[in-house]
């Protein structure tokens, strides 16, 4: 019993860790408009859940990710994010907001952009999940559940800072322009890491 609660504990510890900044761009999904809240839990959920079964594997198979390739990662962010500034340089209206229900398409892909995004930033994710699933592989399963609860759980704060009374309308007011802005700053930032390649 006692290692069970060491393990949860652990969990959390690691979950938060790596995840704190995933706060920041959950905020920045939940207050552009188009993005719809369901875009956004159900790409961070799949975010999560691709890198950890990526670091599952990895431990399993004793294979090792070279950051530079993981920092490459950062042309999605960036890419989107320069997307929406050219949408909002051009003026132009995102119709998917206006949409009462948006094409199955469109969901699909505004679910795919919120999970690329996070598994780009998730860099730091892969570094601390392969070592701690390499250490206790029977656990791995347990450190799943902790993460797909804990990941909830960040939703529903990212969710909430947007809509509490005290900032979400300030937050909401900018979000169309805090998200590329955000995107470009994340894409460049992971890609900063993938300088090792041109080095080598």
């Amino acid at each position: 019993m006692g290692d069970v609660l060491s393990a949860l504990g652990v969990a959390l510890v690691v979950f938060v860790s790596t995840n704190v900044d995933d706060l920041l761009l959950l905020a920045a999904f939940f207050s552009d408009p188009s993005f719809e809240p369901r875009h956004v839990v159900a790409g961070q959920f799949l975010g999560i859940a691709a890198l950890v079964a990526v670091s599952a594997a990895c431990a399993l198979f004793a294979l090792v990710v070279p950051e530079g390739f993981i920092g490459l990662l950062g042309l999605l962010p960036l890419g989107l994010g320069l997307r929406g500034l050219w949408a909002l340089w051009r003026g132009q209206e995102d119709a998917d907001a206006s949409e009462p229900e948006p094409r199955p398409g469109i969901l699909r892909s505004k679910v795919l952009a919120v999970a690329g995004v996070t598994v780009a930033n998730g860099g730091d994710n892969l570094g601390v999940y392969i070592p701690l699933f390499s250490s206790a592989p029977k656990l791995i399963p347990l450190y799943a559940s902790v993460f797909m609860v804990m990941t909830g759980v960040f939703c529903a704060v990212g969710h909430h800072l947007v809509h509490n009374a005290l900032l979400g309308h300030r937050i909401q007011r900018w979000g169309r322009v805090a998200l590329p802005i955000v995107l470009v700053a994340l894409g460049l930032m992971i890609l900063s890491r993938a300088l090792v390649l041109v080095r080598g």
